[in-house]
């Protein structure tokens, strides 16, 4: 994959969580700059989603933990590097663990 493919897919991963988060009406505050979402939780908790240029990952810093996804062509999709698990299925049960409210990103 060449960077700018790279760059597109992350930018367009970065606004599909950003619309599922808006849509599920939980309280979260969101902000988007220079390919680092941040999500802010009613509790003061953040996660932060963010490109990983150099290792071509999405990288995601959480409370549970630190998470690095790479991206698969066949069936273009992120999975995690370490658990083989779809970024935004792991990242559902992240948001809504630390949102403590169902929260689904797809």
């Amino acid at each position: 994959m060449s960077e700018t493919e790279f760059n597109l897919r992350v930018e367009k991963t970065l606004q599909r969580i950003e619309q599922a988060v808006e849509a599920s009406g939980a309280d979260i505050e969101f902000e988007n700059a220079g390919d680092i979402l941040t999500l802010e939780f009613a509790d003061g908790s953040k996660i932060i989603v963010n490109k990983q240029g150099a290792a071509a990952q999405i990288w995601v810093a959480a409370k549970s933990g630190g998470y690095h996804y790479d991206y698969h062509q066949t069936g273009d999709h992120w999975v995690n590097d370490q658990s083989g698990a779809e970024l935004f299925a792991e990242l559902s049960g992240i948001v809504s663990q630390q949102a403590r409210a169902q929260v689904r990103i797809a």
